[in-house]
């Protein structure tokens, strides 16, 4: 019994302790020297509180995702889409819960003691959309050319281009395995800061909670 309670008084303590180290290493900055563009390529960066995501165009002078994540992979290929929101998590989270609604304990459990220190399985999200709108959740980011082929290339890395495609949760979402490895330190929120901190935006040096990728991106002027 004694064991037991020595176990689950460390377990609160590592919950506990988790989001004060979240703040402080979102809060330490990188690419201070940075200035905002007014011409680039406008991306979003976006959140629905928990994940963020990339979302870029789905085809321009500097990148074409059609190759590596081809619109015929969707359910709804005949959609006029524009843009792809990228994102990157693991891979059980990922496949078990469309929704928060469906997450589970057990799933819980599997993210922050079932070994993901180590390292699990992971997937890349790719959902496609047809001129998304700006607003608080999907932030605009103006990047150069040179920093946004940076960041293309930075991700690409990242999938598996041989592996087998996996249905997404609609008819325009898709899963492409990825060859990163997540963890309780690797999330996909850290996915999204490393990379855009990668390429010279102004970043945390980690950035596990949504929160801590968003508070660098600016809100829209209305805001």
């Amino acid at each position: 019994m004694k064991r037991w309670r020595r176990l689950a008084t460390g377990a609160a303590l590592v919950v506990g302790a988790y989001p004060l180290a979240a703040w402080i290493g979102s809060s330490i900055p990188t690419n201070r020297a940075a200035t905002p563009l007014s011409e680039g390529v406008q991306v979003l960066i976006a959140s629905n509180g928990v994940h963020t995501a990339i979302v870029v165009p789905i085809a321009n002078e500097d990148q074409d995702w059609r190759g590596l994540f081809p619109t015929t992979d969707a359910a709804d290929p005949a959609q006029p889409y524009t843009d792809i929101a990228l994102s990157w998590g693991e891979r059980t989270v990922f496949l078990e819960t469309a929704t928060w609604a469906d997450l589970k304990v057990s799933t819980v459990w599997h993210i922050v003691f079932g070994g993901t220190l180590g390292g699990g399985d992971s997937l890349v999200h790719v959902e496609r959309f047809v001129r998304p709108a700006p607003d608080d959740d999907f932030r605009q980011l103006v990047l150069s050319h040179a920093q946004y082929r940076a960041l293309a290339a930075a991700i690409t890395r990242d999938v598996d281009p041989a592996a087998r495609r996996i249905g997404g949760y609609g008819r325009n979402d898709t899963f492409y395995a990825s060859r990163s490895r997540y963890s309780a330190l690797h999330t996909c929120n850290t996915w999204v800061g490393e990379k855009l901190r990668s390429v010279g935006v102004p970043m945390g040096v980690w950035t596990p909670l949504a929160g801590g990728v968003m508070k660098w991106i600016p809100r829209p002027a209305s805001h």
